[in-house]
Formats: C-alpha cells, sequence, structure tokens
C-alpha cells in the first residue's frame, strides 16, 4: 500500500465528509455532494480496504476487543477538524470502558481515544 496515495484518498474524503457536514438537507447541493462522498467512499474501499481492514484485525487482536471489525470508512472522522466524538465505539480488555478509535491523515493512522481524552496511535501507514 503507497502511504502517499493513501493520504491523499483520506484527505479527500475527509474533506467531502466535512463539506456535506456544512450542508443543511435542504441545499440544492446536497445530494449532489452526498452522492460524490459515497462515490468517494466505495473507491477508498476498494483500493485500501483489504490492506486497512488486515490493520484493523491486528489493532483490534492486540486491544483484545471482540467488536466487529468494520469497512474502513466508518472510522473517519465526521469534520476536518478531529472531535473526541469521531470513529467507531469498540470494547477492549486494554483500556477501561468503551475507547474509539478513529482513522486520521497526515499521515494515516489508526488513533484510540479513551474515555479521558487520551489519545494512542496504533497503526501508522
Amino acid at each position: 500500500m503507497n502511504a502517499a496515495d493513501l493520504n491523499a484518498a483520506l484527505m479527500a474524503l475527509i474533506e467531502k465528509k466535512a463539506e456535506l457536514h456544512t450542508l443543511t438537507y435542504d441545499d440544492a447541493r446536497y445530494d449532489d455532494v452526498e452522492e460524490s462522498l459515497h462515490d468517494l467512499e466505495d473507491d477508498f474501499n476498494d483500493d485500501f480496504g483489504p490492506d486497512l481492514e488486515a490493520a484493523l484485525e491486528k489493532v483490534h487482536l492486540d486491544l483484545k476487543s471482540d467488536t466487529d471489525v468494520l469497512l474502513p470508512t466508518a472510522y473517519l472522522p465526521a469534520t476536518d477538524k478531529p472531535q473526541k466524538e469521531d470513529g467507531v465505539w469498540i470494547d477492549s480488555e486494554k483500556y477501561p470502558g468503551r475507547v474509539r478509535l478513529v482513522l486520521r491523515a497526515n499521515p494515516p493512522r489508526f488513533i484510540l481515544t479513551t474515555s479521558k481524552g487520551q489519545e494512542h496511535e496504533l497503526w501508522k501507514a
């Protein structure tokens, strides 16, 4: 997997999600932006999904998590500015409570955020 290509695709996705996040449902551009986002997500999962899913399997194994691994696009932040609510809730025997796992860019990496707001980088391209 080419980290530069992954990062470029990831940035395009995050920017499109951020654009959609700023629109209301009654905005004339909403449907077009949403369709464009879905196309980008499909391409991203086709191009990088197998490698990222393998990385996620290793992360879940290391975290001793029995939470299902989802498509990589499920782990994307909602906007271009990371928030503590981003990512997917997972259970982990290594960390108390539920934690969040998010796929961030620059560089592409999976970050785990604990309930106390601590961040841990678990994988980097």
